[in-house]
């Protein structure tokens, strides 16, 4: 009875006598109307956030490119010269960047596997030399002889552990450009020597390397002296 009442007192107030039960009904069907017209609505709303993240980092990256060749061409048109340096310099960057990573993975991969440095394949310990070398090769004679001798024992133990790298994996599994480096590493300046003579030349350094002891490892400094330093092909 009071909802009967209500219902007459709205239609009342609206101007016109609606039967309470048309009243329910329409505002049933309103209800359902609006819940159809919602489902719509809610799905627009709820995308996938993963797929909003990657049309986002495509359009910066496309962004990106567009913008980076409209630069390269404008300093290319303007600045010529100034353009080979920052080619130069980018690509050196670059470069930089590729070696840090890949020496990164290897130390890495050494912590995980507990593998010591003169356990590496050839081509990832002569990666890692570099670093290796340049704390080894501090041997002004300015220094304190204790100090000195500790930098050339630390300089021919790397050489040392390459050599029986390099000896395992085969002279001829370098390429040309590894072939002329690891020369050059072992103080010989292959840079008007054939290639064919460098590995040659390569295969007896070795041979003698791979016979020496770690007590005896202060023969390869006369090594140098023996076959790098006097080699014919090397004085132009």
């Amino acid at each position: 009875m009071a909802l009967s009442r209500v219902c007459w007192a709205r239609a009342a107030l609206w101007g016109s006598a609606v039967p309470p039960g048309l009243y329910v009904v329409r505002r049933l069907q309103f209800v359902r109307s609006g819940l159809t017209w919602g489902a719509p609505r809610s799905s627009k709303l709820h995308l996938s956030p993963k797929a909003d993240v990657k049309s986002l980092i495509s359009y910066v990256v496309t962004k990106t490119k567009v913008i980076n060749g409209k630069y390269h061409r404008f300093l290319g048109r303007h600045f010529p010269r100034f353009y080979v340096l920052y080619t130069i310099f980018m690509k050196g960057l670059q470069m930089l960047w590729a070696d840090a990573k890949k020496a990164r993975r290897i130390k890495t991969n050494m912590w995980k596997h507990n593998i010591k440095f003169h356990q590496l394949p050839y081509r990832e310990m002569e990666h890692l030399r570099q670093k290796a070398l340049c704390r080894a090769m501090l041997l002004t004679p300015y220094l304190p002889s204790v100090l000195l001798r500790h930098r050339l024992k630390t300089h021919t133990t790397v050489i040392h552990q390459l050599d029986k790298a390099l000896a395992k994996l085969g002279v001829g599994q370098l390429t040309a450009q590894e072939v002329k480096s690891a020369c050059y590493l072992r103080g010989l300046n292959s840079t008007h020597i054939a290639e064919e003579r460098c590995r040659t030349w390569l295969g007896e350094w070795l041979q003698i390397s791979c016979s020496l002891k770690e007590t005896e490892l202060s023969l390869l400094l006369h090594n140098v002296v023996l076959l790098s330093i006097n080699y014919v092909g090397s004085r132009r």
